[in-house]
């Protein structure tokens, strides 16, 4: 199971990666290896504020629908708009071009795991 150290993680199996005031976030190699091949993913226009812990969209398997939960407060700044035409990238390159959305935050995220925190939740 690849949990990269550099980045936060939630216990819904998002993560998250912090560049000033812009994370970007994703779903995890672990959530992505349990839906299975991801076919089709929904995701908020830009503009869209929202608060840590909202739903912001939705990913599809062939297994089954699976909600995406915001880890930080803010402005959705950019979408991965290549999801559109190639979801697959969320299976094969979770931790890179398969990237959901950018939010410009506020605040301090809390209740966010590093990699080793994350590792532990998952053998729960």
């Amino acid at each position: 199971m690849n949990v990269p150290a550099d980045l936060k993680y939630t216990k819904t199996h998002e993560w998250v990666k912090f560049d000033g005031d812009v994370a970007t976030i994703g779903i995890t190699d672990y959530a992505q290896s349990e839906l299975g091949d991801i076919v089709y993913v929904d995701l908020p226009e830009p503009g869209r504020v929202l608060n840590q812990g909202d739903s912001f969209g939705t990913v599809e398997s062939v297994k089954t629908v699976s909600d995406v939960y915001a880890p930080v407060s803010g402005e959705v700044a950019e979408v991965n708009g290549e999801l559109e035409a190639s979801s697959e990238l969320m299976n094969t390159d979770p931790y890179g071009r398969g990237w959901l959305v950018k939010i410009r935050f506020e605040g301090t995220p809390s209740e966010l795991m590093d990699a080793e925190a994350y590792k532990e939740s998952l053998k729960g």
